[in-house]
């Protein structure tokens, strides 16, 4: 769920008044309000000058977690939906297309772990690059540590779009590099506000047919603020998994966020962002480099339908 200040596009009542309110009893996110006593709260408001503005804020609150719920679902009804509207987008790598069924799946968040120098970033680019070679879509790239390559974008979806030097091949050039959205942005409160606006895009058709998400890496975000004592880096590091797969679920994204590494028991590397990121992803793959001969390594830890330890080496 939101911070206060990423609901007021849409609801104008939580303005900078009553989020003030809210950060005076320490409420800075919809999160916030779920472990906090309404009433007490309530009886703070009425004690306020503007005190029926503020009782129709927290109700607004209160109705926006109200619809986090959604209605029950049948058996058949998932089946049509992960069947006519959850579906795969081929990455562009045969290898890793091939280990995952056909490439990353819509409506799931899939978790890129490995290594500084693994190629993560270059799995990223390059499914991005194929997706919009292909017209199938739009791509948002959230770029959080200055990584995103126009030059090797370039590369890739020439590779992809045949007689790129005839004029036709130059315009299909052209559409596809125009069908990669990048935003750059290194702080977890302004990609936040990325997703909050794509989100209110969405839901208001402008947002054009974005089919994949992808956030490199979500954990130069996350750690800066897991180093404090409190709980809110946690809370925000939760918020952030549920927002990304509220995005992937309602709105048949694929998502692609990567992560680091870090050392283990035994010396023996591991996924950062610890047990509680453990549980957000869909799809955790591990990626590791082979500088021997130039090629990378992939296997499944995590897949909600095959079992963990599938490997597969490739190329980019």
């Amino acid at each position: 769920m939101a911070p206060l200040k990423a609901l007021e596009l849409e609801y104008p009542i939580i303005d900078s008044n009553f989020q003030a309110f809210c950060a005076s009893h320490g409420i800075l996110s919809v999160e916030d309000f779920l472990i906090h006593d309404m009433y007490e709260l309530a009886a703070f408001a009425k004690q306020q000058p503007k005190s029926e503005k503020l009782e129709q804020s927290i109700t607004q609150i209160l109705s926006i977690i109200d619809a986090q719920h959604p209605p029950w679902v049948n058996g058949m009804e998932l089946l049509d939906d992960a069947l006519h509207r959850k579906h795969v987008l081929p990455t562009g790598c045969e290898g890793i297309d091939l280990l995952l069924g056909g490439g990353l799946r819509e409506g799931q968040l899939t978790e890129l772990v490995g290594p500084s120098s693994s190629g993560k970033t270059q799995v990223c680019l390059l499914a991005a690059s194929n997706l919009a070679s292909q017209h199938m879509g739009t791509v948002v790239y959230l770029d959080t540590g200055n990584s995103f390559s126009t030059q090797l974008i370039a590369e890739f979806v020439g590779r992809f779009s045949n007689h790129t030097y005839s004029q036709a091949g130059q315009r299909n050039f052209q559409k596809a590099m125009n069908n990669i959205l990048c935003h750059s942005l290194f702080d977890i409160f302004t990609m936040f506000n990325v997703l909050h606006r794509l989100e209110f895009s969405l839901k208001s058709q402008k947002g054009g047919q974005v089919r994949l998400l992808i956030v490199d890496s979500i954990s130069s975000l996350i750690t800066p603020i897991l180093g404090n004592t409190t709980s809110q880096g946690r809370a925000l590091m939760t918020s952030a998994g549920y927002l990304l797969k509220k995005l992937a679920h309602e709105h048949n994204i694929a998502v692609l966020v990567t992560n680091h590494t870090v050392g283990g028991e035994k010396g023996i590397p591991k996924p950062a962002l610890g047990q509680t990121w453990k549980s957000v992803a869909h799809v955790r793959l591990l990626l590791s480099a082979d500088h021997g001969n130039d090629t990378q390594r992939i296997s499944v830890l995590k897949h909600p339908s095959m079992a963990s330890g599938k490997v597969a080496r490739f190329r980019v």
